[in-house]
């Protein structure tokens, strides 16, 4: 077996010295030979220069030893000139025993090169891990533990080997992968060993991946890719928004605009998590909307890159929308499907509708009630205006009635409870349409009146409680706007936000942060998980248009546009729906502008209306704030005594027969209410027991009822009048 090419290399030198002695100036013939041979055997550039440099010293000391040899001198000479000579060759030795060969570049052309890479994958794995090393001291990872069954895979863009690291019998591989990484300076995640458990101590099998090909960008099988795949993994199980739905496309324009139905097989979906769906999505909750169909079993999703409802519908352009249709509907918006966002003011056969409206500042709150004040305006019904916030609503001027400040606006609550109580005493079964006109009574940052913080906190409570739970029949619709959707902001009263809810409907518009989330106490069936602070105040790239600057001074004239923020962007519930993304008309001409006539639609001309200024400074519950008045005698008739006697005279009530206890007067509507809510008769005992009294506070007042002509006594069993 000849010498390796490594051996070849580091004793060149030495063999061109003794051939330049023996051979003389002839020997350069056998330099040139070697010189070509270690560049054909793919040597190392610093190999190459370090055997010219020294076979050059080599082959001329040789040279000149034999010249000296040849002519006679003493020989001595020449043995001085063998110093040189070995010691380039001791130098070059040394320049080549510490190199390891490099691998060479693997090409799609290299398949006539796999032995020579096969040599130099063998020559590594012998000089770090299983010797023989070439390297004084060098510490082998195992020693004996050879590489058989060397098998190389060179591909265009790939080397790999593979093989068995044996061991003699008895002794166990030790070699790890990380020990192989590092000889062959790759990845440990490119080695792979087999398991020892399934192989001989002596023998395991390795596959080294040298160069991987680049890894292509693949979907992992299974992996949801279309919004059908990944409606189907993430929003129809179990546990997702809307599970056993399937989704159909109606629209795609890329993953992040697209439209579709949702349906699931011969079932009612129900409410759906706004938040949830936008999470199984991976999406931000204004990115995501729903449209209820027809069919209970389907609903319609909508997913947008660019919010649809950022350019908004101009008020100037739907004025004919805004007056009340026979339905009883009128124009307040857009949804995200481009149809008409409607609110009911009124319903056929029955009387007014409710409305409650949240938003926080800047949010589009304002410019809502200016668009119900002209639509009231022009459907004909008249509006009591309670505003505590003075001089915040445009258009006040077309209220029958304004309560503009704090304490004038609780004026404008007395003065809507005194009216029902005027209309209940009137007509105790009404028909509709009402010979009077409808009322809207609007009352804005209602918690400035009914937190507990408010002055009026218990009366205005007890007003709006009432008013929300017996109005709607009397043609009064309570529309009332807070802040946030916290309890607090109701007086912390559930009564108000759910006969509001049941009675008409609501409007969610942006809140402050950590202020809007309705989930927990705040939920409102519909509108499951949204949470109003992440409205965005402003559409992407905002804030671009904010840095690019004019400073040729303020622009007084000019006017916001749609695409200047999100005001008026919520959402719109109204009973039995869910909650659907909608925007406010784009408020392009004073609403107020559009009035035609500005006298207000009159209220009718009743005892409570003559005696409106009396009624709006006169408290509707006793000293204790408690318990209000329960008809509109007992209103009328403080209202109408001297304004300077005492207090206590105002509340009292008439002369006469003792003023009923406290707490009367506010147990007998409830013992309508009830006993008109029931199908059946009932007994005292059984009346005093659904509202939470006894027996002898309810007796009494039965009789006083009895007498009014209000209820009517059977047999012991008690039930409304006709």
């Amino acid at each position: 077996m000849g010498p390796t090419r490594a051996q070849f290399i580091q004793y060149a030198p030495a063999a061109l010295a003794v051939a330049s002695a023996t051979a003389g100036p002839w020997s350069a013939l056998a330099a040139a030979a070697a010189g070509a041979g270690a560049w054909a055997i793919h040597a190392s550039a610093p190999a190459l220069r370090s055997l010219i440099a020294c076979g050059i010293t080599a082959t001329g000391c040789g040279i000149a030893a034999h010249q000296v040899l040849a002519s006679g001198m003493d020989p001595l000479f020449a043995l001085g000139l063998a110093v040189p000579a070995g010691a380039a060759a001791l130098a070059h030795h040394r320049n080549t025993v510490g190199e390891l060969p490099a691998l060479p570049a693997t090409t799609g052309a290299a398949a006539t090169g796999q032995s020579s890479q096969a040599q130099l994958i063998a020559a590594w794995w012998a000089e770090f891990i299983s010797g023989p090393t070439q390297t004084e001291g060098r510490k082998l990872i195992q020693a004996g533990a050879e590489l058989a069954q060397l098998v190389l895979d060179v591909g265009d863009d790939h080397v790999s080997f593979t093989g068995i690291i044996t061991l003699p019998q008895g002794q166990q591989v030790r070699v790890k992968g990380a020990d192989i990484a590092a000889v062959y300076q790759i990845p440990v995640s490119q080695v792979e060993m087999g398991d020892p458990k399934h192989y001989a101590p002596n023998a395991l099998p390795v596959a080294v991946h040298l160069k991987m090909a680049a890894a292509q960008p693949e979907i992992a099988a299974g992996a949801p890719t279309t919004p059908e795949q990944v409606w189907a993994a993430y929003v129809a199980i179990p546990e997702g928004a809307m599970p056993g739905t399937t989704l159909s496309l109606t629209r795609y324009d890329g993953p992040l605009d697209w439209e579709g139905i949702a349906t699931r097989d011969r079932k009612a979906i129900g409410t759906v998590n706004i938040q949830d769906l936008a999470g199984n999505l991976n999406l931000e909750t204004i990115q995501v909307a729903l449209a209820p169909t027809d069919k209970p079993s389907q609903m319609g999703v909508r997913v947008m890159k660019e919010h649809a409802l950022m350019h908004s519908t101009m008020l100037s352009s739907v004025v004919d929308e805004l007056s009340m249709d026979s339905r009883g509907y009128v124009r307040l918006g857009t949804y995200i499907d481009a149809n008409a966002a409607l609110v009911p003011l009124a319903q056929p056969g029955s009387g007014a509708r409710h409305l409650y409206l949240v938003g926080g500042s800047r949010s589009g709150k304002s410019g809502i009630l200016e668009q119900i004040l002209l639509s009231a305006h022009k459907s004909r019904i008249a509006v009591i205006l309670a505003s505590p916030q003075a001089g915040t609503i445009a258009g006040a001027g077309l209220a029958a009635y304004c309560g503009d400040g704090l304490d004038e606006a609780m004026g404008a609550l007395r003065l809507a409870y005194a009216l029902m109580l005027d209309r209940e005493a009137r007509y105790r079964s009404p028909a509709f349409p009402f010979t009077d006109p409808l009322i809207a009574f609007i009352i804005d940052e209602a918690h400035m009146l009914l937190s507990v913080s408010s002055p009026y906190h218990a009366e205005a409570k007890a007003i709006v409680e009432q008013l929300t739970r017996r109005s709607l029949k009397r043609g009064i619709g309570v529309l009332l706007a807070t802040q946030t959707p916290l309890a607090e902001d109701l007086g912390n009263s559930t009564v108000i936000r759910s006969q509001l809810l049941i009675g008409g409907g609501a409007v969610f518009l942006r809140c402050a942060r950590g202020q809007g989330s309705l989930v927990g106490a705040n939920a409102v069936e519909g509108a499951e998980g949204i949470d109003l602070s992440r409205i965005p105040s402003s559409w992407p790239g905002q804030y671009a248009k904010v840095a690019d600057r004019d400073m040729s001074g303020l622009a007084t004239a000019a006017a916001a546009g749609p695409e200047d923020g999100t005001f008026g962007l919520g959402y719109l519930l109204t009973p039995g729906s869910q909650a659907v993304q909608f925007r406010s008309l784009h408020l392009d001409v004073a609403p107020v502008s559009l009035a035609g006539d500005m006298t207000p639609v009159a209220v009718e001309d009743c005892d409570a209306w003559q005696n409106r200024e009396a009624i709006a400074q006169t408290p509707m519950v006793d000293q204790r704030g408690k318990n209000l008045v329960g008809s509109l005698a007992d209103a009328l008739t403080p209202a109408q005594q001297d304004p300077s006697a005492p207090q206590q005279q105002v509340v009292a009530g008439p002369a006469g027969p003792a003023a009923p206890s406290d707490g009367q007067e506010l147990i007998k509507p409830r013992i309508l209410e009830l006993l008109r809510d029931e199908s059946i008769p009932m007994t005292a005992e059984t009346i005093a027991r659904k509202l939470g009294t006894s027996a002898k506070n309810i007796k009494p007042r039965l009789s006083e009822l009895k007498k009014r002509d209000e209820v009517i006594n059977e047999n012991g069993l008690w039930r409304a009048a006709a």
